[in-house]
């Protein structure tokens, strides 16, 4: 297991900084939101991309893999019945899947929520077809992923942030309806604590023999970091233990408390603990 830390946490300082720092703190890994390296994803250039590397490689700190996927550009969508629309999202998606082998990355994270967004108003049949829509386009990027030998994974998300794909089991139907190894699903804690009956580490232990489990990040139900709420996640670190889960885990909180770097300074020196000698 690794520890990895979600990069706009960082996102006031320079991505030579970012390396830097996090590879300082203890981290082993930086995942990446695809709109901090340029703010128009789409519009991403080789000497960008280049740039990411060399201060990835200096810093002695690798890109993990990708999250935050479909945020930027607007006017994004894989539910949506506007042809024209869902095309240029699958296409931006394979993008992003070039994008995350080209930096070294072995994942990338499908959370989301708006880009992925039922009709709110509908009869039972078009939310049906919303729905295909969703499962249909993830589907289409599963040769591109196998190819570029990374792993898309499906993030169930809570309402009411996400009315699609709530819970674990729900993206894990999707997985094994898609049947790819290169797309799978994940466990983002505070969304499971929030929405599912199983605690996390129940998912875990149900859902990783499956194989369908392909990352997870430690964030509390409160939004901050691990170890900045109530949560405990002793008992995370122990399934991923007894499941030999061998993966990357990303430290992703959305509220940062006092800040970013402390915030990602905290979440190390917890996780770290929690995590002791894994060799």
């Amino acid at each position: 297991m690794k520890l990895t830390l979600c990069n706009e946490v960082l996102g006031d300082m320079p991505f030579e900084q970012q390396f830097e720092f996090a590879q300082a703190l203890g981290y082993e890994g930086l995942e990446i939101a695809p709109y901090t390296v340029n703010p128009n994803p789409l519009a991403i250039t080789p000497k960008e991309v280049g740039e990411v590397s060399k201060y990835s490689s200096a810093a002695g700190l690798p890109v993990s893999g990708l999250h935050w996927l479909l945020v930027r550009p607007e006017n994004l969508s894989i539910t949506t019945s506007d042809m024209d629309i869902r095309q240029r999202t699958i296409g931006f998606m394979k993008q992003l899947i070039m994008l995350c082998a080209d930096l070294g990355g072995t994942y990338l994270v499908h959370g989301s929520p708006q880009q992925r967004r039922l009709p709110e108003t509908g009869n039972d049949q078009e939310l049906e077809e919303a729905r295909k829509r969703g499962i249909e386009s993830w589907a289409s990027i599963a040769e591109a992923a196998e190819n570029a030998g990374v792993t898309y994974c499906i993030e169930a998300l809570a309402p009411p942030m996400a009315n699609f794909v709530n819970t674990v089991a729900e993206a894990a139907e999707i997985v094994e309806h898609i049947n790819s190894k290169a797309v799978l699903t994940m466990i983002d804690c505070s969304a499971a604590r929030q929405h599912e009956r199983p605690s996390v580490a129940e998912l875990i232990a149900e859902w990783h023999p499956r194989g369908v489990l392909g990352h997870i990040h430690v964030n509390d139900k409160n939004r901050r970091g691990p170890g900045q709420g109530d949560d405990e996640f002793d008992s995370v670190v122990q399934a991923l233990k007894s499941q030999d889960y061998g993966k990357w885990i990303g430290v992703e909180p959305f509220d940062y408390i006092p800040d970013g770097p402390a915030a990602a300074a905290f979440c190390s020196g917890f996780m770290r603990s929690l995590l002791g000698d894994r060799a």
